[in-house]
């Protein structure tokens, strides 16, 4: 990095109010790579294939197209944001500077909590596959412990500084993005059974405007796959050019990891051996036995190698993104323990007790998993949603401040589109997550077909009464 854009990141932070202690040594692939990783196409697509086929057939594989079309507006939102904002933290500084102290804390507390519990829904996700890798059952308590140590190994390369983050982060892009082309194009030369023509056949979900709602339903599996670009503004403070380069690396990310994503979805679909018994549930695992079907044991264990860096590489992308909105929150004295959160190590330039908070409460969440498996699986359930709330809590932010006159000024602007895919991008948002927490099972439990919506209310109410009654909007007023 030269001088003359060190001197200009710091004077636009410093335009800002801000001096950041930060250490500029993540480079703009390796932004794009802690973006990607968090997005994690294996990971998004092994982990919800089985419930997207059961949900809408084939199909629903053009839901990535729809919903990354969708994504990619809210990326553009985001683009101008962090152009002219590129603060540590993303959602929180955004929010802050777009609306107000208020609107902002509820926004960041919201994405906190979501990445909470994705953090324990992904390391929860890995543990079947490391049981599948090492052919031994866990059962339900062992894959809880195996959470547990995923997410402390992540916990531990985290603390050990930007340069290692950003390293692992560059190299779990690289095996996700390898492994996804090598299995995905193996499957389609040397495994496909199925005709092109399955994209189009719904089978016994119905025809026309009737195959509507099962379409709909079964692109909650594409929503899961479609976050991750905002990591990369994140970690603002530690890319040079954060103005330039991080709305390029946001953009990167829908463009690769949603192409990586729908290219392996394809690839098992045409490669599934019984398509009847993966939409009946018959076949529980449709993953696995496309994979041991084309390439025996020993070629499905190579495959799950790559998926479980896939995973923790997911985990550390998501745990730094966390770690940072707690920083920022904690800057500005808007947290509870701020005094404990708001400092960086002095090695590593990395906030060490927000990387251990964001350690300990997934970890907490996952243990639930010991005792009550139906109460983790309602918590974990917010995950998705709370991460499109919050998403969207930003999209308002922006139009709101569009119509109190803000004009986006930094390296990246939408010019006079800005205020027309602002409003386009707010309406997919609200429309994906009424889909996304929709009940659709009224046979299950109150918690499970209402899980999502539950978790939102205690989450978001919880929030606005901390908010009442210590009021740290105030309490930064004054600092």
């Amino acid at each position: 990095m030269n001088q003359k854009s060190m001197d200009r990141d710091s004077a636009q932070l410093e335009a800002l109010g801000l001096k950041s202690e930060f250490e500029r040594s993540m480079s703009f692939w390796e932004n794009f790579s802690l973006g990607f990783t968090y997005l994690s196409p294996v990971v998004g697509v092994y982990s919800v294939f089985a419930l997207a086929i059961q949900a809408g057939g084939p199909p629903m594989i053009w839901n990535y197209l729809l919903v990354g079309f969708g994504q990619f507006l809210v990326c553009l939102v985001f683009g101008e944001i962090v152009s002219q904002y590129p603060i540590s933290g993303g959602i929180y500084p955004w929010a802050l500077r777009l609306v107000g102290e208020r609107w902002a804390w509820i926004s960041a507390w919201v994405y906190a909590w979501a990445l909470f519990t994705t953090v324990a829904a992904v390391a929860v996700g890995g543990a079947p596959f490391l049981s599948q890798l090492l052919g031994v059952e866990f059962g339900n308590t062992g894959f809880i412990w195996i959470a547990i140590i995923m997410i402390l190994i992540s916990t531990i390369l985290n603390l050990s500084g930007t340069r290692l983050l950003a390293q692992v982060a560059f190299f779990g892009f690289l095996c996700e993005l390898i492994g996804a082309v090598v299995v995905g194009g193996y499957l389609l030369l040397f495994a496909k059974v199925n005709s092109i023509s399955i994209l189009w056949n719904t089978f016994s979900f119905g025809e026309g405007t009737s195959y509507f709602p099962a379409f709909l339903a079964s692109s909650v599996a594409a929503m899961f796959c479609y976050y991750g670009f905002e990591a990369c503004g994140d970690v603002a403070e530690e890319t040079p050019n954060a103005s330039s380069a991080i709305p390029k690396s946001m953009r990167m990310t829908v463009y690769i990891g949603g192409g990586a994503a729908t290219f392996v979805c394809l690839a098992l679909l045409l490669a599934l051996p019984n398509v009847d018994k993966a939409i009946s549930g018959e076949d529980s695992d449709p993953v696995t036995t496309t994979l041991v079907s084309a390439m025996g044991i020993v070629g499905y264990r190579m495959v799950i190698v790559v998926v479980m860096v896939s995973f923790l590489s997911c985990l550390l992308s998501l745990q730094a993104a966390a770690s940072r909105l707690l920083f920022s929150f904690a800057r500005d004295g808007m947290i509870f323990g701020s005094k404990h959160l708001n400092h960086l190590s002095k090695s590593g330039k990395v906030p060490v007790n927000a990387l251990i908070i964001t350690g300990l409460i997934p970890i907490f969440i996952a243990s639930i998993g010991h005792w009550l498996q139906d109460a983790v699986t309602t918590i974990i359930s917010f995950a998705s949603a709370g991460i499109y709330i919050a998403f969207q809590m930003v999209v308002l932010a922006a139009l709101y401040a569009r119509y109190h006159g803000w004009k986006p000024k930094g390296s990246f602007t939408l010019g006079k589109l800005g205020v027309w895919i602002n409003a386009i991008a707010l309406f997919y948002g609200v429309t994906a997550v009424a889909n996304m927490v929709w009940p659709r099972a009224p046979e299950e439990p109150w918690y499970i077909n209402y899980g999502m919506i539950f978790t939102t209310f205690i989450v978001i109410s919880s929030g606005i009464l901390y908010l009442l009654l210590a009021k740290p909007h105030l309490q930064r007023k004054s600092s």
